[in-house]
C-alpha cells in the first residue's frame, strides 16, 4: 500500500464548546459533510469513503441485514450515515453497526431522532485507502471500552481482520481468505469475507 495516501482525518480542536444538541445540530446545517466529535469535544471531519469500499461496505450491510430477517434476530442495524453518542460523550459514526432491541426499547423518541446515546453491540469498520490503521484501532478500542460486544476492523490494505471482543485480547487474522464468526452477538452467523472480497 501506498503509505503517501494515508491521511489522518482533519480534527478542529475546539474543546467542549458545543452541547450535545448544538453538536446535532451543527452536523444538520451541514448535511453534505460527515463528522465525529470525540471525548474531548473536538470535531473531527471525516472525508468521503471510496466507491470500491462503499460498495463493499454495503454487501457486507445487506448480508447481515437478511441473515439477521430470517433468524428474526431483535435489534436495529444502522448504515455509516448514523451517528451515535457514546458513555464517554464521543459521537462515532461507524461503518456498520447493530443495537439489540433491549438497548433501544430504552431510548426515547427524542434520542433515537438525533445521536441516540448508546453504544452499538456489534460493529464493523471498514480501511479506507486513506485511512491511518493506529486511528482506526483507537477507535475500535473505545467502542469496546464504552460497551460493545464485538467488533470487526476489516483491513483490505493489509489484508488482515482485527477482532475486538469484551474481555479477550484483540485477535489478528493475517488473511481476508476467513469465515469471521458473529458469536456471541449473532450465535450461527457466519460472514464469508473471502466471497465478498472477490465479486
Amino acid at each position: 500500500m501506498d503509505t503517501s495516501l494515508i491521511t489522518m482525518p482533519v480534527t478542529f480542536k475546539v474543546g467542549d464548546i458545543m452541547s450535545e444538541d448544538e453538536f446535532f445540530r451543527f452536523c444538520q446545517m451541514n448535511d453534505t459533510l460527515s463528522f465525529e466529535r470525540d471525548k474531548n469535544g473536538n470535531i473531527i471531519f471525516m472525508s468521503p469513503t471510496g466507491s470500491f469500499t462503499g460498495k463493499f461496505n454495503l454487501r457486507i450491510a445487506n448480508i447481515i441485514f437478511n441473515w439477521l430477517d430470517r433468524n428474526a434476530v431483535a435489534g436495529e442495524l444502522f448504515d455509516s450515515s448514523t451517528g451515535f453518542t457514546l458513555p464517554n460523550s464521543a459521537v462515532r459514526s461507524p461503518d456498520l453497526s447493530w443495537v439489540s432491541k433491549a438497548k433501544w426499547d430504552t431510548l426515547s423518541e427524542d434520542e433515537k431522532e438525533k445521536f441516540a446515546p448508546v453504544c452499538p453491540d456489534f460493529i464493523i469498520e471498514v480501511r479506507s485507502k486513506s485511512d491511518d490503521l493506529r486511528y482506526l484501532q483507537d477507535k475500535m478500542q473505545e467502542y469496546i471500552n464504552n460497551g460493545c460486544q464485538l467488533a470487526w476492523l476489516i483491513d483490505r490494505f493489509s489484508q488482515q481482520v482485527l477482532i475486538y471482543s469484551q474481555g479477550n485480547e484483540v485477535q489478528t487474522i493475517k488473511s481476508l481468505d476467513v469465515q469471521l464468526s458473529g458469536d456471541p452477538v449473532f450465535p450461527g452467523f457466519v460472514l464469508d469475507l473471502s466471497a465478498i472480497e472477490k465479486s
